[in-house]
Order: C-alpha cells, then sequence, then structure tokens
C-alpha cells in the first residue's frame, strides 16, 4: 500500500527511485515542500455523513439536554465548543452542525462553534469545499437534506454543498496528532475522535488520549468509534455507552 501511493510522488516529481525519494524529502527542502504531500497520500480517509448513528441520538437525547438546558452551556455569550478530532472531508462536523442548528432553532440563544481538524490537507479542502456527490448523502434525513444542502444548477453533475449558514459555523484546521501542544486555548464540551486511534500502537493512542483530557473539562464527552477501546488505559473517563465517555 505505502508503495503503491508513494509512486504517485515519486511520478510526480520525476524521481526514478525510491532512494532519490527518500532523499529529497529528508533534505532541507524536502522537509519543507514535499512532508505535507507525503502525508496526504498515505494517510486513509473514510468518513460518511451520520456515520455509527446511535453517537447522534445520544447527542440529541443525553448530551445536549445535560450540557445545555442542565448546565446552561451555549447561552449567555458561552458557545457549545465542539472538534472533530480527524475529521476527514468534513461530513462528521457537518452531521453534528445539523444537529447543533436544530438545537438552537427549538432553544433560541443557543450557540455553538464547530472545529474540525485533520493531517490531510487534501481532505480538508474537501470539507472546506463542502461539495459532495450525491451518492454521499444518502443517510442524512429528507428534512435536514432540504434545509441545509443546496443542489448543483447543473443536474447531470450530481453535486450538492452545504448551504453557507452551516459552512460559516465550522471552522477548519490542519492539525497533527503527534504534536505535543495542540494550541487550544479554551477546553471543548464535546470530542468526536472516531476511528482514528486503531491507527496507532497502545503507546501512542494512550498518549493522545491524555491529551484529550487536557481538552475536556469535567463533565465534558468524548466519542471515539466502536472498534476502539479505552480499557485499561487509567483515563478520567466514565463509560456511559459503546464508544461514549464522559470526563470525571
Amino acid at each position: 500500500m505505502v508503495e503503491v501511493r508513494l509512486r504517485k510522488r515519486l511520478q510526480k516529481l520525476s524521481l526514478g527511485s525510491f532512494d532519490e525519494y527518500e532523499q529529497y524529502l529528508f533534505s532541507r527542502e524536502g522537509m519543507r515542500e514535499e512532508l505535507v504531500n507525503m502525508v496526504d497520500v498515505l494517510t486513509t480517509n473514510t468518513t460518511n455523513f451520520f456515520r455509527e448513528s446511535p453517537h447522534f441520538d445520544f447527542l440529541l437525547k443525553h448530551c445536549l439536554p445535560d450540557l445545555a438546558l442542565k448546565r446552561g452551556i451555549g447561552f449567555n455569550g458561552r458557545s457549545l465548543r465542539v472538534w472533530s478530532a480527524g475529521c476527514s472531508s468534513g461530513e462528521e462536523p457537518y452531521t453534528i452542525g445539523m444537529l447543533l442548528s436544530e438545537f438552537a432553532e427549538k432553544n433560541p440563544g443557543f450557540d455553538f462553534s464547530l472545529l474540525g481538524t485533520d493531517i490531510s490537507t487534501t481532505v480538508l479542502n474537501v470539507a472546506k469545499q463542502a461539495i459532495y456527490d450525491e451518492e454521499r448523502i444518502a443517510q442524512i434525513p429528507q428534512q435536514l437534506k432540504q434545509k441545509y444542502l443546496l443542489r448543483s444548477r447543473n443536474k447531470a453533475a450530481g453535486k450538492v454543498r452545504i448551504n453557507p449558514a452551516l459552512r460559516n459555523k465550522v471552522r477548519f484546521e490542519r492539525l497533527n496528532f503527534m504534536d505535543e501542544n495542540f494550541g487550544f486555548k479554551v477546553p471543548f464540551d464535546i470530542i468526536f475522535c472516531r476511528n482514528v486511534i486503531i491507527y496507532f500502537d497502545l503507546q501512542t493512542q494512550k498518549n493522545l488520549l491524555n491529551k484529550f483530557m487536557k481538552h475536556l473539562d469535567e463533565g465534558s464527552y468524548l466519542f471515539m468509534g466502536h472498534s476502539e477501546t479505552l480499557y485499561g488505559m487509567g483515563l478520567p473517563l466514565k463509560h456511559l455507552t459503546p464508544a461514549t465517555y464522559q470526563r470525571t
């Protein structure tokens, strides 16, 4: 897999061998110009709208009533802060944004901010454009499609775009989970990091989850992928439902 994906970069750079690519990559120019491109071709980006839908049911039925209605987070100038960590091409944060927008309609005065981060600049550009093939929106409920999606004037193109109001609620940034300091000034109320740590070894998983703990206040929520487990990591988290945790 690595060889096949990197050959694209060799062809792009007109290099004849992986040895030549290695020498260029670790040169000063290569580290500045090529490292991001190498990461882009090697990373796996799989996502969908409303993926692992029980998480979104839990968000609506438990997290928002607790955080917003019970504790007042999201009102009186204090936005509810959500981070989609490993957001890929944006389907996850836009899904969350639709649900939070619906909640805001029913609860006047509620406000939220959404951050999506990924290491791949390629998928982040897709997320910022917010243009998707029609077949990718099959899981979005019809009423939400009508409210938050704009269809292309060219019907044959088969494209839709997230509407401007929702696009403006989501900010995207490049972030490497291996960085020592993520640079966030304020903690988050909800973090989604689903189907990301499965690519890391156990010690790297522990290190990353401990960084997340620094950005979650007591009572805040963490959503992981259903194939991921935090068992035995000794984290200050209470297990609530499959792959859903609360900071203790």
